[in-house]
């Protein structure tokens, strides 16, 4: 959730930012007029509340000396209905200030580039040159159909498109795959969890899916659940409505978990192969900290995911994201892009964001500091997607006559 007193301390800058991020200039408008709204209705609430403090006194002073206090109790009774409606006005308009506000995302972070769209997005660095080939470089579901690592057809008939079923040394190749990123990024101090697959709503709401994105979300039929878009959502919201003490942070969390999303709005886009699919596994990190630590654990976050791509001979960049292509609960994220030599181009692998104190408003998870309770930053990441790894290292390994190597950092996990 945004922090609305920004509203008041700093609305151009605030505006702005929203701008910057796509919102709607009418709902920026809804904002801000029922905000206005319901500051004059607590005022006059408060007005209300004075006088009838002030009456009662007069009623008692006048009682105690023998005067006749029937004009003024009929007046309190009067203002205590004017109260009431008041109170039950300003009741509505906060509940209706919080749709609003639920609905508006994350503003920006002060060094993210404006832009329109991920064609304005700036490249901060990269790392390894492109894998060259002496013969033409096959794509991913070409050399996975010829090798039988990756059978559509089975995949489609199971459940219908955007599905496969992995067989022999590529569902090998991917079980490895997610051993040796728990293991990395244990080694790099994240604690490993085990979450559901199924969470409630609240805690979709917690971490910026729900209301917003319902559209994407898989939902039981006749039950407050719905399955992970990703593990991010469940991990975060371990702390839920919790108080951290302050010596307890940073807390670095990695968990594997399958991911199910319904990939609404991309129709017709990567309709072959295993880049966007219904149901996915992914390794996640998941950072719980203080705003002065934030910035810090972000860049350990990407540097943990980089040399994990690094540690696989795998080419790729770092991205910064312009205002227009930042997701939803972001202020600020780092894409990492990995070369894929059968479709000539960098594709996005893992995407890593500081979300500030705007999922912890939400999910209102504190920490304690001596007597202040205060809102944490939580930060999230990909490390990595299981699925577009094993893609880049089929395309990235292959050999002329369609085998793939196996990188030398995955063989004992084989």
């Amino acid at each position: 959730m945004i922090n609305l007193k920004l509203i008041e301390t700093n609305f151009d800058e605030f505006n702005a930012k929203l701008k910057a991020k796509k919102v709607d200039e009418g709902v920026l408008k809804l904002l801000l007029d029922t905000h206005n709204e319901l500051k004059q209705k607590r005022q006059e609430l408060e007005n209300l509340q004075a006088i009838q403090n002030a009456k009662s006194k007069e009623v008692g002073n006048l009682a105690r000396n023998g005067g006749d206090v029937s004009s003024l109790k009929a007046e309190l009774e009067e203002n205590k209905k004017s109260m009431q409606n008041a109170a039950n006005l300003v009741n509505e308009l906060e509940a209706k200030l919080d749709l609003v506000a639920s609905r508006v995302p994350n503003i920006i972070d002060d060094d993210v580039p404006f832009g329109a769209d991920e064609d304005e997005n700036v490249c901060i660095k990269t790392v390894l040159e492109p894998t060259k080939f002496n013969f033409k470089p096959k794509e991913h579901f070409e050399l996975g159909e010829s090798l039988g690592w990756l059978d559509f057809t089975t995949g489609a008939k199971l459940a219908g498109s955007r599905f496969t079923v992995l067989r022999g040394v590529g569902a090998r190749l991917s079980r490895a795959l997610v051993n040796f990123m728990i293991d990395f990024n244990t080694s790099r101090g994240f604690e490993l969890v085990n979450v559901p697959f199924l969470v409630n709503s609240n805690t979709l709401y917690g971490t910026g899916q729900l209301p917003k994105f319902e559209e994407d979300l898989y939902k039981m039929r006749d039950e407050d659940l719905y399955l992970i878009p990703t593990s991010e959502v469940p991990v975060t919201n371990i702390y839920n409505n919790e108080i951290i003490p302050v010596e307890n942070l940073p807390i670095k969390m990695t968990c594997y978990s399958a991911c199910f999303r319904q990939e609404a709005g991309s129709a017709g886009r990567d309709t072959r192969g295993m880049i966007r699919q219904h149901q996915f596994e992914k390794v996640e990190l998941v950072s719980i900290t203080t705003p002065e630590q934030s910035s810090k654990v972000l860049d350990d976050m990407i540097s943990c995911a980089s040399d994990m791509l690094s540690a696989l001979g795998l080419p790729h960049r770092h991205m910064m994201l312009c205002s227009g292509d930042l997701g939803f609960s972001a202020a600020k994220t780092i894409d990492l892009e990995v070369w894929l030599p059968g479709q000539g181009k960098y594709r996005e692998i893992s995407s890593i964001s500081n979300t500030r104190d705007f999922q912890a408003r939400r999910a209102k998870i504190r920490f304690k500091d001596g007597k202040k309770n205060s809102l944490v930053n939580t930060l999230n990441g990909s490390s990595l997607a299981v699925g577009r790894t094993l893609v880049a290292i089929m395309e990235n390994y292959q050999n002329e006559d369609g085998a793939i190597s196996i990188p030398e950092v995955l063989k004992k996990y084989m």
